[in-house]
């Protein structure tokens, strides 16, 4: 018996990006141009001249504004600052686009539920750019920490981007670490320990801020986070302990190459089914209501 053809085979999804800095062409255009599941259909920004060295490597068209990319594609990616991404996402869902988004999903917890409203209002589907989760090993830690039993657990993630260079941008220099690196962390924490019903935070975000969380089962965790610290590459450990050997996840000896064929290859399968994965909006909107706890109490 002959399996079914990929969703894929003869249409690769035509993906518009909204963008064209350093996270763009580094990820975004590159990835989604390689195929065979997606297609780098157009790329707007709002400087002209970024767009068009981004889209140029790949033929992809430059469009003179937003609504000329909507025009040019059937799904939209996002590699903007949050607060830009929260203005134009929802204009995209009316559309009927579906969304590749970045996290967070907006500058503040209502901006994020905008996107993630206006996602439930025109049954578009979404999906977020949570890297780590697209790693085979990932999703190895996370299928045995269901049957791991914690009591507490530990976890970091550490770079020293915020210190120079061109991820030192503007937001990330506003709300620091929290808003950059929290996501991914309260994320695999949420996953591997179960859901998280409390979280409190010391320190300063733009140098170093430990979250303490509660889970509903009764666990405790904790997380470090800060982009301000010179280590010669970045760190992300989670650690889980119970009554049996811990379980570590660390993603030193990862090649984060090995992500993005995964990422494209479930963003394509969603839209071609009509049925997002389990990071989509609404899990993008359960880590900014964390992520607001944290910062309003």
């Amino acid at each position: 018996m002959t399996a079914d053809p990929a969703p894929w085979t003869d249409r690769p999804v035509e993906v518009g990006l909204v963008g064209a800095g350093p996270w763009a062409r580094a990820m975004h255009a590159r990835v989604l141009a390689a195929g065979p599941e997606t297609r780098l259909a157009a790329v707007w920004a709002r400087r002209t001249e970024a767009a068009r060295e981004t889209a140029a490597p790949y033929g992809a068209h430059v469009a003179a504004d937003f609504e000329e990319l909507l025009d040019h594609c059937e799904a939209v990616a996002f590699a903007v600052p949050p607060a830009v991404q929260a203005e134009l996402a929802p204009l995209a869902a009316k559309r009927g686009k579906d969304l590749l988004l970045e996290k967070p999903l907006g500058p503040d917890l209502a901006a994020a539920r905008r996107v993630a409203d206006a996602v439930a209002e025109h049954g578009v589907v979404s999906q977020l750019v949570l890297t780590k989760r697209y790693h085979p090993a990932t999703r190895a830690f996370l299928e045995a920490a269901r049957s791991f039993e914690a009591v507490g657990a530990r976890s970091c993630y550490l770079h020293g981007a915020f210190l120079g260079g061109e991820f030192a941008t503007g937001w990330r220099l506003e709300h620091g670490a929290l808003l950059d690196l929290g996501p991914h962390l309260l994320d695999l924490l949420d996953a591997a320990v179960g859901p998280v019903a409390a979280v409190r935070a010391t320190g300063d975000p733009r140098r170093w801020v430990e979250l303490t969380c509660e889970h509903e089962n009764g666990a405790v965790s904790q997380a470090s986070l800060s982009g301000s610290v010179a280590v010669p590459r970045a760190l992300t450990r989670v650690e889980l302990f119970g009554a049996g050997r811990p379980l570590v996840y660390d993603t030193a000896g990862l090649d984060h190459e090995e992500c993005w064929p995964v990422l494209r290859r479930d963003f394509a399968t969603a839209v071609r089914s009509g049925k997002p994965t389990q990071v989509d909006a609404g899990r993008g909107l359960y880590l900014q209501s964390l992520l607001d706890r944290v910062v309003h109490g």
